[in-house]
């Protein structure tokens, strides 16, 4: 079975990239555009990872982890955030927020591609 990867973002050319990136080394992906149909989309789906955008519309990312992480369906799901706002003490926020780790944006292939593994094989 293919590995299941949940894209939460809401930039149209980000997620292409995520997505075309992620399907051409073999996963398989679903999206969604905002932390509410990201966590509506967990729940149903079960993903093995979530790659989680931090600034979202209707629900952000950080909102949308602590939801997935309080519940016992889908709290062992690792998060991975994506931000294009690394600053000081963001980092400390997006893990207490129980993301597993961040990449900022604009991302390195090698680097994403990398991580992805790293997180799904754990």
């Amino acid at each position: 079975m293919d590995k299941l990867i949940l894209i939460v973002e809401d930039d149209p050319k980000t997620l292409s990239l995520f997505r075309d990136l992620l399907q051409k080394f073999g996963y398989a992906t679903i999206e969604a555009t905002n932390g509410r149909e990201g966590v509506e989309l967990a729940l149903a789906s079960k993903p093995n990872l979530i790659l989680m955008d931090i600034q979202l519309p209707v629900m952000d990312g950080l909102e949308a982890t602590k939801i997935l992480k309080s519940d016992a369906r889908t709290k062992n799901i690792p998060i991975l955030a994506l931000t294009s706002y690394a600053m000081k003490g963001d980092r400390e926020r997006i893990l207490q927020a129980g993301c597993g780790g961040y990449l900022a944006k604009p991302v390195d292939i090698q680097e994403f591609l990398a991580t992805v593994t790293r997180y799904l094989s754990t």
